[in-house]
């Protein structure tokens, strides 16, 4: 990481129960946390933000949330997040084919019709080089009311945040999920040593 955590203890008292909890949750603390939390006031908005976003309530379905934060999480080249939100995702239903796959979901005939819009919606709103056209949008309304797509761009640009910020500071991957090899696009740099 680029930026060490501290100690828990070094944390404000009131964010020891959010350690507490992923302890739980997780089997340990996050790392992405821990550096999220040496900026208490934006981690607390974070950890908000989140659980109003990947609620019991949420009009989509819980494996289609996961599946959608593993892709914007592989686009955005966030080792951390594929692996924390592929196991989610298995949790959640997912075949490990079907997450081995994702990375090439449009050659796949394992993702059904509303799964295909929305990750082509997530692409659209997540590469720079891409913009949600008209099409996109209809075809969303097809499988979702105006509700859920709000919901699902929600998810999408917090995804985008998460997992940009965890990229930055270079979070590595916490050993959640076994990563497929073609999870992640290559980094130019990466391109080079390989071709080198």
């Amino acid at each position: 990481m680029r930026i060490s955590p501290k100690a828990i203890k070094d944390y404000p008292w009131f964010l020891r129960p959010f350690f507490w909890n992923q302890r739980r949750k997780y089997g340990a603390v996050l790392d992405s946390a821990l550096l999220w939390a040496r900026a208490p006031k934006p981690f607390l908005g974070v950890a908000f933000l989140y659980g109003m976003i990947d609620r019991k309530s949420s009009p989509l379905d819980p494996a289609l949330r996961s599946l959608i934060t593993v892709r914007v999480s592989q686009i955005n080249h966030c080792p951390f997040c594929v692996d924390l939100n592929s196991a989610t995702l298995i949790k959640r239903g997912a075949s490990l084919d079907k997450v081995d796959a994702l990375s090439m979901w449009r050659d796949s005939n394992l993702f059904e019709d509303a799964e295909n819009i929305a990750l082509d919606y997530a692409e659209a709103i997540t590469m720079s080089d891409r913009e949600v056209e008209g099409g996109i949008m209809t075809k969303l309304r097809q499988h979702f009311g105006e509700d859920a797509i709000v919901e699902l761009t929600a998810l999408i640009a917090f995804q985008n945040m998460s997992s940009k910020f965890n990229s930055a500071l270079d979070v590595p991957p916490q050993g959640f999920c076994r990563l497929p090899k073609t999870t992640l696009p290559l980094r130019e740099e990466d391109e080079r040593e390989q071709r080198n």
